[in-house]
């Protein structure tokens, strides 16, 4: 460091660097604004917020360009309404704003960044019966193009669309959820919530998403299954019951057009199976029960 000062001062005096004092907590400083700027920068693109930045960006512009010339009644009015704009930018991203604070409070967030060893067990969500029974019901409903939509619980408490629905709390068989979603049944309309191994509720009634991303041709049951996903950490499986077609909403986002092994390995990903938390430390190397791979 001292080098590079005696570069800057003997081949361009013009140009001065401050004295460098750099402590522990200005490294820590540093990754913590950085992981902020991050996070914040991927909430942006993944929300309408997206929108909003670029037309602040172009206001920010005309606002420039108003200060240059010395329009002294658009710099007024813009000193007289920056406060309302931010309360209003507030009030227009309250679904956003509310579903990052709720990522940040998830669980998961801390273990993800320092992976700490631990002797505890993870038990499976639902079982191998439950996946295959999902798995066969989903690509029987789409042969026959029978709109479907089931709503698997996971870590977030769902009871506020259990309350929309009518309890069945009956265990999840094919035969079962075919029957629900049949045409002109009294509960074919709306959602099925799955808890663990059980189907707790019909006809639930869903918050539809207002993203205006998402395809023109998706209904109302599509939007449906992407807005539960928007709110909480629930996966949803939709069927379509124009084209018969399979898809999976997790965390807002849509996947289309999915076959019945590829839901199947979602699904798997999903059932958070026992797995020995033995495997994930933060070094490298066997511990001393492990046996060696031969």
């Amino acid at each position: 460091m001292e080098a590079i000062k005696n570069f800057f001062t003997y081949y361009l005096p013009w140009m001065t660097l401050p004295s460098l004092s750099i402590r522990a907590t200005d490294v820590v400083e540093i990754i913590l604004l950085s992981f902020l700027v991050y996070k914040v920068m991927l909430w942006i693109r993944e929300t309408r917020a997206w929108t909003l930045l670029k037309g602040i960006l172009l206001l920010g512009v005309f606002v420039a360009v108003a200060y240059i010339l010395q329009m002294d009644t658009i710099k007024f009015l813009v000193t007289k309404g920056t406060d309302l704009a931010l309360m209003a930018a507030v009030i227009i991203f309250q679904p956003e704003l509310r579903r990052a604070m709720e990522q940040l409070g998830e669980k998961k967030v801390l273990s993800s960044i320092v992976p700490f060893d631990t002797s505890k067990n993870v038990s499976e969500r639902m079982s191998d019966r439950t996946v295959n029974e999902l798995v066969k019901a989903s690509i029987e409903m789409g042969k026959a193009k029978t709109g479907a939509l089931i709503v698997l619980e996971q870590n977030e408490n769902l009871a506020e669309y259990e309350r929309t629905g009518i309890p069945i709390d009956a265990q999840i068989t094919s035969q079962l959820l075919i029957n629900i979603f049949e045409h002109n049944t009294p509960l074919h309309d709306g959602a099925v919530l799955v808890r663990e191994n059980r189907i707790v509720s019909a006809t639930c009634y869903l918050p539809l998403s207002d993203n205006m991303v998402l395809s023109k041709e998706l209904g109302t049951r599509h939007r449906a299954g992407v807005g539960v996903s928007e709110a909480t950490d629930s996966l949803t499986i939709i069927i379509s019951e124009e084209t018969g077609q399979i898809s999976y909403a997790y965390k807002g986002e849509l996947t289309r057009g999915v076959s019945g092994e590829e839901l199947k390995k979602r699904l798997v990903v999903f059932q958070n199976k026992t797995v020995d938390a033995k495997k994930f430390r933060l070094w490298k190397g066997r511990a001393k029960y492990e046996e060696k791979d031969i």
